[in-house]
């Protein structure tokens, strides 16, 4: 029987970023993937925001999204509103970033390749059992042993539904049709609107391809979406359906909002949309899924290499399941600005007003972006818990970003005093220490300028974990608690 340490269910952008990030660790971690390529039907997520970006960064792959994507300057918070511009956010990712999932899993996949991770094709996860010492996988074509198993397969999971982990939340009740295809007569171009919803058909760059998307008058069956029934709601709005024909993908999505109750039940976890489905307003699915398996990764790689107690993978849940929560209470305020109703319409001028404003629109537009993700780790420095920014460090070996000493995983003690008096030789082979100077202003989206910190202990996955002076005793507990037990 082949055996990994870690089995993980799903080889879309999440178990992907995942398995790359327990390769960087030393971790043998292998994917198991339904499809036989990495090929995608249809668009599905559409790009990457800021803080996505920034994890990209921190490993070092950043610039390969980013030059095969186009530029926005504004996130939406509904496509009905203003565009909320980021351009003004404190980040060298000030932008929303268009690439079609497709293109963002070849990157992903690339990479992973690079990192010599098997992944096993045409190989569907069917089901598990587990014990004190591992898991037992099923496949679609045999078996596999693992310490841990992990669900990125989706919101129709396998992995959470054999685990018996509850998908608490809301039905469906709203869906639009998705396609892309072709057309014998030019339609009519751009968006329409009428009583019942938002409907729009738009060119596919060159192709001479169509893409529509049509807010349905009645809820969609579970069935996969046929022609017919695009015609059919083309022809209920426009009158006619310009002779559509060829299509490439047809799809259909809702407003079915859930989340696991659990991410984690034993040596199974989840990540991505098996933890929690939205609808894809404002595009955050994939990007929370990206940084559900950052957060992830590292923790499970010291689990598994004994340096850090189970207990770690608990930090897990607790930091990424409230900031799921919200991305589904913000994705419900979509749908419900999505009506065309004349009340609903009023609300809409009433929210556009308010979005205009600074205060208003810096605050969403870097919750949508990601950028103001903060876990509750203390409240002794405005840093604690939040993303470490980007700096223009000056060290004794030259210029470096801070995002550079992330590169490979590992966490980073910056210290920014006087050098040399940092007492963590006990877990030096775990954590680099790195002496700089940095004369900038401290500034954080949302809060703005903040008191300048002596030193900042950053995990894997850029969270800050400890502020303060390396003299006081609060760095032993907390290089304690994130990386383990001293070196005797």
């Amino acid at each position: 029987m082949r055996e990994h340490a870690v089995v993980i269910a799903g080889g879309g952008p999440t178990g992907l970023m995942l398995a790359g990030e327990l390769a960087l660790a030393g971790i043998d971690v292998a994917i198991a993937e339904r499809r036989a390529s990495q090929d995608l039907t249809g668009s599905r997520a559409g790009g990457l925001h800021a803080r996505t970006m920034e994890v990209l960064d921190q490993r070092g792959i950043g610039d390969r999204f980013v030059s095969q994507g186009t530029r926005h300057p504004a996130v939406l918070f509904h496509s009905h509103l203003v565009p909320l511009d980021i351009t003004d956010l404190p980040t060298r990712r000030n932008f929303t970033l268009g690439l079609f999932q497709t293109h963002t899993e070849r990157i992903l996949r690339e990479w992973v390749r690079e990192l010599a991770v098997p992944i096993y094709r045409e190989c569907e996860v069917t089901g598990f059992t587990q014990d004190d010492t591992g898991v037992h996988v099923a496949l679609s074509d045999g078996q596999l042993r693992a310490q841990y198993l992990v669900g990125c397969d989706g919101g129709r999971s396998t992995v959470r539904k054999a685990a018996g982990i509850a998908f608490a939340g809301w039905d469906p009740t709203r869906s639009w049709l998705n396609a892309e295809a072709e057309m014998a007569r030019e339609p009519e171009w751009g968006m329409r609107q009428d009583d019942t919803g938002t409907y729009a058909i738009g060119k596919v760059g060159g192709s001479g391809r169509i893409r529509v998307v049509l807010t349905e008058r009645q809820l969609g069956t579970g069935n996969e979406p046929t022609l017919r029934e695009v015609s059919e709601a083309l022809i209920a709005v426009y009158g006619t359906d310009f002779g559509i024909h060829s299509p490439v993908w047809i799809s259909r999505f809702t407003d079915m909002t859930r989340q696991a109750v659990a991410y984690r039940k034993q040596r199974v976890l989840l990540a991505g949309d098996a933890a929690h489905v939205h609808p894809p307003m404002g595009g955050q699915g994939l990007n929370i899924g990206v940084q559900d398996a950052v957060n992830l990764g590292w923790k499970l790689a010291q689990v598994i290499k004994r340096t850090s107690p189970d207990s770690l993978l608990d930090t897990y849940q607790a930091e990424r399941h409230p900031i799921a929560a919200r991305v589904l209470r913000n994705t419900m305020a979509h749908v419900a600005l999505s009506r065309t109703d004349a009340r609903t319409k009023a609300l809409h001028e009433v929210v556009s007003d308010l979005m205009r404003m600074d205060e208003p629109r810096k605050k969403v537009a870097a919750m949508m972006s990601g950028l103001d993700v903060h876990y509750d780790l203390g409240d002794s420095h405005p840093l604690l818990g939040r993303r470490m920014p980007d700096l223009d460090l000056v060290t004794e070996s030259g210029p470096l970003r801070t995002f550079s000493l992330l590169h490979q995983a590992r966490p980073v003690l910056l210290n920014l005093g006087e050098p040399g008096i940092v007492p963590i030789a006990a877990w030096a082979d775990r954590v680099q220490l790195v002496d700089a100077d940095y004369a900038g202003a401290w500034e954080l989206p949302v809060l703005g300028t903040i008191p300048a910190p002596v030193a900042v202990l950053v995990r894997p996955d850029g969270c800050v974990a400890w502020v303060g002076d390396p003299a006081e005793p609060g760095l032993r507990d907390a290089l304690t608690r994130w990386f383990g037990a001293p070196r005797a």
